[in-house]
């Protein structure tokens, strides 16, 4: 459709070009547009969106069709058209600005339809809209640029119809991106920001409060898709899109309704709408009337500062509501200028016509507007009115028609000045300000650099934009009931890392929240856990999994865990790795004090035991049992009990070497003594048989040498053992990963093996020679407490295996302390308690006669 337009309007350009060229031509052509003209040396001509709504002509294929009909003017609009008029006047009464010039306008109303657009520019252009009757063909002076048009579509169409006659087009209101491409729209300027900056600014909003998942609607025009699809492209480097839904153009009730549904169904909080107020409108009635509360409504510049919508009715669905909004300039002397103008029945001025019946509900003679039968009196008070025409507090719009219009006034300036010799840029596009061209006006229109009377500095980029500065603004209740537009904030794309900025405590949010939003698809995963995406749903949907023991997060939303290196372990909640916590049988922990007490109490009663037999040495008992192997004894497992203090502590290299090698030598002499014992038992009872002299082979020299020779293999299997690869300390981490296990690795497994094997097989020759000796004569026979002794020792290091292999970390160190002591204990108790018992409770049995006694088998 706008291609076709374009092709026809073209057409028609040339052909009245061609026209105007024929002394003889009689064209008789009228556009009926509504618009406002004052003649003038240079021409300027506007577009604007002054009537929102219009009745489309009745088709026919037998006649020519009807002009649309335009209707329903909007005041706040008219007030845009009046601020050009203001603005040109204002140039025209300044002697320091296009001396001896006249600025003249003719502006036309596009009753927001393309067709009128285009209708309008190419009149504007051309001249076409007057009747011509005479030879001379001289229609309306053409305009040198236009400002205008306010909607998107519109200006990307007329624009690349000025593009073909570099005519200037500046737009005020047209904020499509698309419209900065150079090589399409190469003679198109606007004072409103690009879209691009909008939506900059948007996500700067967003991104601020940590919003992630939003939803987005777009009109289905230009400036809507453009704008979601720029915003799509960049929040979805942070964020993800709920939906997108498009308004149509045409308003239908199921697609509104459709779009309705989609916004309560989804989770999304935070809802983008790229919109113009008429567009908009039938969304935010069906929200108020299917009632959706607890959203949070980010608006576009479109509609963010309409009073329409920020009304009471509709507050209660959409306060709070943040808004991006053209910055509003404060434009001196206009209120003025508006309460001054009057209605003069004429045909080239109907706007200021319909616009007077308009306001007051009249109407005034041959008037084709059929309100009410009242006649206007031009007596009428516009001061007596509060609409949005006399309302100047929030110029926005009007403030970017007012420094279109002096943009291209400064250009005209710059221009006047190069032809006096005077101007900056060369005299290669210099021309007589009563001659110049458009071309010539498009050269210095893109050199505009000015500061208005306002303070703000008005210049284009190399894409023909405007400075990028927005307000933001919040819909707040007053507490009349009053909807408040308020300015909360500034974004400005020049003030590179600081470019929005806020005023927290001014910010008014909506009740249902309290505070500010939440608007995730998940929560973020904290330290300790990772992101795992859920299948088939967008990146910002997603699990949190706790990481793995030994493994970390310390950010959140961690997309990985990381693993802890060395002796280093995940903490509990998993956020940091800490050193892992050293384990070993300490003497502070009550398993090391309850070993190391009965350590303690082993070696006291074992020299106890030694201190009874030292001082009963001259007793019966005492000496009938060998005292002296006795004495030794005693001091062997003396070292045993305390050889089991060694396995208690933080290894060392010093701990470990010495716990096994004093705990192998200490068993075997204790060992060794009790097979010696054993031994002289058995000589002892076989020298009593006639014709048997033993015992004089076995004296006290060769039980002593026994000891000392059995003593000595330990002794040389525990010095090779410590010269070739001894016992040292280690941190063994492969039984709890969370904990390093200090404890002494026996180095050679050979002679450790050694060791323990050389005092089983002792173990077995004593148990062995004291079983076959059990049955000797009491009075001589120790061998049964031996054999128990024995028994006991074997059943603990038998048992004491598998006890040791199964056991983890300190429990292993544990159990083996357990089986020395319990070992001890067990030779301690077997053999010398009986003979404690007689020389301390019952010392009347102490006597050789007693032991004497008890031999003879008639008793």
């Amino acid at each position: 459709m706008v291609n076709l337009w374009l092709f026809s309007t073209f057409l028609y350009l040339i052909f009245s070009a061609f026209a105007l060229k024929d002394p003889s031509c009689t064209i008789q052509e009228k556009f009926d547009l509504n618009g406002l003209y004052k003649k003038g040396d240079i021409m300027l001509g506007g577009i604007f969106e002054i009537s929102y709504k219009a009745v489309p002509p009745e088709v026919t294929f037998t006649s020519k069709p009807e002009p649309w009909k335009c209707d329903s003017l909007d005041f706040s609009v008219f007030q845009w058209v009046q601020t050009m008029v203001f603005a040109i006047e204002q140039i025209n009464h300044d002697p320091s600005l296009l001396p001896n010039v006249t600025l003249g306008y003719r502006i036309y109303d596009n009753c927001v339809k393309l067709p009128v657009a285009l209708k309008a520019a190419s009149a504007l252009i051309g001249g076409l809209d007057d009747t011509i009757t005479d030879n001379t063909c001289k229609g309306t002076p053409p305009v040198l640029a236009i400002v205008g048009d306010p909607v998107s579509t519109h200006a990307i169409a007329i624009s690349r119809i000025l593009s073909l006659f570099r005519i200037p087009l500046v737009s005020y209101y047209a904020s499509c991106s698309c419209l900065s491409n150079k090589r399409e729209f190469p003679s198109f300027f606007r004072t409103i920001p690009s879209d691009a900056f909008q939506v900059k600014a948007m996500i700067r909003i967003i991104r601020h409060y940590g919003w992630t998942w939003v939803g987005g609607i777009a009109t289905d025009d230009d400036y809507g898709q453009y704008a979601i699809r720029n915003f799509i492209e960049d929040f979805k480097n942070f964020g993800c899109i709920s939906f997108i839904e498009t308004i149509p153009t045409v308003n239908q009730k199921a697609q509104i309704i459709q779009i309705v549904n989609t916004i309560k169904q989804s989770t999304a909080k935070v809802i983008v709408i790229f919109s113009s107020i008429a567009d908009v409108t039938a969304l935010v009635k069906e929200t108020v009337r299917q009632n959706i509360t607890g959203r949070q409504w980010i608006a576009s510049e479109g509609w963010s500062t309409s009073s329409v919508l920020a009304s009471k009715e509709n507050f209660g669905q959409f306060d709070g509501t943040i808004g991006i909004a053209i910055r509003k300039g404060n434009i001196l002397g206009l209120k003025d200028f508006l309460l001054e103008i009057r209605p003069k029945y004429d045909a080239s001025n109907n706007l200021v016509i319909q616009f007077w019946e308009r306001l007051f509900g009249c109407k005034f003679e041959n008037s084709s507007i059929l309100i009410n039968n009242v006649l206007c009196n031009e007596t009428e008070l516009i001061s007596g009115t509060f609409t949005g025409y006399t309302d100047v507090s929030e110029l926005r719009a009007a403030y970017n028609v007012y420094k279109a219009v002096y943009a291209i006034a400064h250009a005209l300036h710059s221009l006047a000045l190069c032809k006096n010799g005077q101007g900056p840029f060369g005299n290669s596009t210099c021309a007589d300000i009563a001659n110049v061209q458009p071309w010539q006006l498009l050269h210095y229109l893109k050199k505009v650099n000015f500061t208005n009377n306002l303070g703000e500095r008005v210049a284009f980029d190399e894409n023909g934009d405007a400075l990028a500065i927005y307000d933001i603004v919040n819909w707040q209740r007053k507490e009349d009931g009053i909807v408040h537009i308020k300015t909360i904030g500034l974004f400005d794309a020049a003030n590179v890392g600081n470019e929005l900025s806020l005023n927290e405590a001014d910010m008014f949010w909506n009740p249902v929240f309290g505070t500010v939003p939440e608007s995730v698809c998940s929560k973020s995963c904290q330290p300790g856990s990772r992101k795992a995406n859920r299948k088939g749903e967008p990146i910002c949907c997603f699990d949190c999994i706790p990481c793995a023991e030994g493994e970390i997060s310390n950010q959140t939303d961690s997309i990985e865990c990381l693993k802890c290196l060395g002796d280093f372990w995940s903490n509990r909640g998993r956020s940091q790795c800490v050193l892992k916590e050293i384990e070993y049988l300490s003497y502070d922990d009550a398993m090391g004090i309850t070993l190391s007490t009965v350590s303690a109490f082993g070696a006291c009663l074992s020299l106890g035991v030694l201190a009874v037999f030292i001082y009963y040495r001259n007793t019966p008992v005492v000496k009938a049992n060998n005292s002296e192997l006795s004495f030794l004894l005693l001091v062997s497992l003396t070292f045993c009990f305390l050889c089991a203090l060694c396995f208690i502590g933080q290894p060392s290299h010093l701990t470990c070497m010495l716990r096994h090698v004093v705990f192998g030598i200490s068993f075997v002499l204790c060992i060794s003594c009790i097979l010696v014992k054993t031994i002289v038992v058995i000589m002892a009872f076989k020298s009593t048989l006639p014709g048997t002299n033993l015992m004089k082979w076995f004296g006290v020299a060769q039980q002593r040498g026994t000891v000392v020779f059995f003593t000595l293999i330990q002794s040389i299997i525990c010095i090779i053992w410590l010269s070739t690869n001894p016992p040292g300390p280690l941190k063994n981490t492969k039984y709890q990963n969370g904990k390093i296990i200090f404890e002494c690795n026996i180095g050679s497994v050979t002679g450790f093996s050694s060791v323990l094997g050389y005092i089983g097989l002792l173990a077995c020759i004593c148990f062995l020679s004291a079983f076959l000796a059990r049955k000797l004569p009491d009075n001589f026979n120790e061998a049964k407490f031996i054999t128990f002794s024995m028994l006991i020792f074997c059943a603990v290091w038998i048992t004491f295996i598998p006890a040791y292999v199964s056991s983890p970390g300190k429990y292993t160190v544990a159990v083996e302390v357990f089986a020395i002591l319990a070992s001890s204990y067990g030779i301690l108790f077997a053999i010398f308690a009986p003979k404690c018992y007689i020389i301390l409770f019952k010392p009347e049995k102490n006597t050789k006669k007693a032991l004497m006694g008890r031999a003879d088998p008639s008793k």
